[in-house]
């Protein structure tokens, strides 16, 4: 794509701003049209994309880890960008952001409104939901989110496996998952902007591959002991330890004292899950635990985690994390038992 006038794409950065995010994006999409010309002794040409940092306000100021950040300019001073990148913006996983970042949201939503598109990595999404950009679109983001946005953005379709969703990209609006799918949007951003060709030269150059698999082998699908209901509390705090017991959903509901109706309208509205379905989850992972760092079949696995039918098991896993037990073992114990980690203990 040509342009007379550089694609402008603002990197929004704040004091919970994940610096791997935010200079990550900054030095993969300041370096397209000169970084792999000079990898391969061609010649080096301008960059095609004009890359700035901006905040709240200009004045410097330390983010997430104390690491110095130096705005190029405040947002008020910005009145045209081609995209803003909401960069991944920390907070607890039970904690949304109401009201803070007034002014950022203001300043996106003008954005959007002028035809600029919109986009965040990670928990940078939160703050296009409190911008109301999300409401009624599906929405990628880090998998640690996922109650947050079921409990305070009920209108919003978060897709915890999402690595990138780009549905609403035709309305300016596109979500990165977790804190690495940055590179994703990176190339998706560089090949919009620039070509597609200059996308594979930028993934070349720094090494970038996709996460295909999706988020879901990542997730940990641990259950939040809830407080408020504390006969539910209690069978929570069961079943973490029981979890291979036989008819678990039925032990519980005696032990609470409730009729199963009851025992299951309490459950899911205290947890967000049917019964049944949490056990699931528990026993999953404790599977994933045990595939990670233990040589036991696959059938053995199930057994230890209270199926009697290792192929319900198989279908189970595949459903709840997206790859069978045996693929999933490839992916992470390899992991434990790769160079960088060899002979240290477990």
């Amino acid at each position: 794509m040509t342009h007379n006038i550089k694609p402008k794409i603002a990197l929004l950065a704040a004091p919970e701003t994940t610096p791997s995010v935010l200079f990550g994006l900054y030095d993969v999409l300041a370096s397209v049209g000169a970084g792999y010309a000079d990898m391969t002794g061609r010649p080096v040409g301008e960059p095609l994309l004009d890359i700035r940092i901006v905040a709240a306000e200009a004045q410097p100021f330390r983010c997430f880890g104390n690491i110095l950040i130096e705005p190029h300019t405040a947002i008020g001073d910005l009145d045209r960008v081609d995209a803003a990148v909401v960069c991944d913006m920390y907070t607890p996983i039970d904690t949304a952001p109401r009201g803070r970042y007034g002014a950022e949201i203001a300043w996106l939503r003008r954005m959007h409104a002028q035809g600029a598109l919109i986009a965040s990595v990670c928990s940078g999404s939160l703050v296009l939901a409190e911008a109301g950009l999300l409401d009624g679109r599906q929405c990628a983001g880090h998998w640690a989110y996922r109650e947050l946005f079921r409990l305070q953005y009920p209108k919003v379709n978060y897709c915890a496996d999402s690595i990138l969703r780009l549905d609403s990209e035709a309305e300016g609006v596109i979500t990165a998952g977790g804190v690495t799918a940055w590179q994703e949007l990176a190339l998706r951003l560089i090949s919009r902007y620039c070509s597609p060709a200059h996308a594979l030269q930028t993934a070349k150059v720094y090494l970038l591959s996709g996460h295909e698999d999706g988020q879901l082998p990542f997730a940990d699908m641990a259950m939040k002991i809830q407080g408020e209901d504390q006969t539910i509390k209690l069978s929570q705090e069961w079943i973490a330890e029981h979890y291979a017991q036989a008819h678990p959903v039925e032990t519980m509901t005696q032990r609470a004292g409730l009729t199963r109706r009851t025992f299951t309208r309490r459950f899911r509205a205290a947890t967000g899950h049917l019964p049944m379905d949490y056990v699931h989850a528990v026993r999953v992972e404790k599977a994933k635990r045990i595939i990670e760092q233990d040589a036991a079949g696959i059938d053995d696995v199930a057994y230890q985690v209270g199926y009697e039918d290792p192929t319900f098991f198989r279908r189970l896993f595949k459903r709840e994390v997206g790859l069978t037990p045996a693929a999933y073992r490839r992916k992470f114990a390899g992991i434990l038992s790769s160079p960088a980690l060899a002979g240290l203990p477990r």
